[in-house]
């Protein structure tokens, strides 16, 4: 066997142990619960997500307003833009996405709560199925 064979045995050792540890840990954090939201009676829930994700699951009580709708805008322009917003999606992308737009149309209380499991784990409002 040639010297630079056993001189990289171990350095692909030490990468394939690194690489475990940062899959563990990465893993482990996206199974720390989130940080609660406080939803006030006054807090609207507004799911960015088409209907049909919308009805295989969305926080009880949520609005669907899709934010890739050519009616978002609309939509929005319906709601009190001095009001408190909770918005989520699928991931937090669209959520993000929303809270731009709605941010840009005069909204101030907005708290993008992430994904759908995500949103329903720092609000505590159960995830239910339906239109």
């Amino acid at each position: 066997m040639s010297t630079t064979a056993t001189a990289v045995r171990p350095l692909a050792r030490v990468i394939a142990v690194l690489a475990a540890a940062f899959a563990t840990v990465f893993a482990l954090a996206a199974c720390t619960p989130a940080e609660p939201i406080e939803v006030g009676t006054a807090t609207v829930i507004v799911d960015v997500r088409t209907p049909g994700e919308y009805a295989d699951g969305h926080l009880d009580g949520a609005a669907n307003i899709d934010v890739q709708s050519a009616n978002f805008d609309a939509a929005i322009a319906e709601l009190d833009p001095d009001g408190s917003y909770v918005v989520y999606c699928r991931s937090g992308n669209r959520s993000a996405a929303a809270i731009d737009r709605m941010e840009a149309a005069g909204f101030t209380d907005l708290v993008n709560a992430g994904g759908l499991q995500e949103a329903a784990d720092a609000t505590g409002i159960e995830i239910v199925t339906g239109p």
